[in-house]
């Protein structure tokens, strides 16, 4: 299988394959992860500006925001989109927190198929070669496969973190 997929920056050329990945999620009443999946489509061109608009630090308007990239999962043959994540090139408070380095996720109707260990595999390689040296991964407290994938990627579990909401977020690091 990791031969039949690829991490592709966003693309018009993908359009048709993205709002079927969209239309996934939406349908299945889930939390979008990561958090630039739940950005409207409808205008493709104006959400795929938005993807590469503070992807450097000169870019950020936002203060509360990091440089960020987002990448794509996609099926080499059929141009299918799996998944996606967002990397954060560097951490603020709030991402050292509970939002870590990387946001990953598996359109529902692909999920439990070996992809997310798969997207991470790749993500990590990405973030090496960004000059990161270890990166923080998170999810909530409960998460039991995402949890999986990131101890099967090298995640070692540092501490919880308890969100204003009460939510608990368990924290991991991988060493690249």
């Amino acid at each position: 299988m990791s031969n039949s997929v690829e991490l592709v920056k966003p693309s018009v050329e993908y359009k048709d394959e993205y709002m079927s990945f969209y239309k996934d999620w939406k349908s299945s009443e889930q939390d979008i992860t990561p958090w630039v999946v739940e950005k409207d489509p409808s205008d493709f061109n104006a959400m795929i500006d938005f993807l590469y608009s503070e992807d450097t630090e000169e870019k950020i308007t936002n203060l509360g925001f990091v440089p960020h990239s987002t990448y794509w999962l996609i099926d080499k043959y059929s141009k299918k989109v799996i998944g996606a994540v967002n990397i954060r090139h560097k951490l603020n408070a709030k991402l050292h927190d509970c939002g870590g380095h990387i946001g990953y996720g598996i359109r529902p109707s692909e999920r439990r198929k070996g992809y997310a260990f798969i997207l991470l595999a790749l993500t990590l390689e990405i973030t090496k070669n960004m000059g990161l040296n270890k990166v923080l991964l998170v999810c909530d407290n409960g998460n039991i496969a995402s949890e999986k994938t990131i101890i099967k990627n090298g995640g070692q579990f540092e501490s919880e973190f308890i969100e204003e909401s009460g939510n608990v977020v368990r924290r991991f690091w991988i060493q690249l």
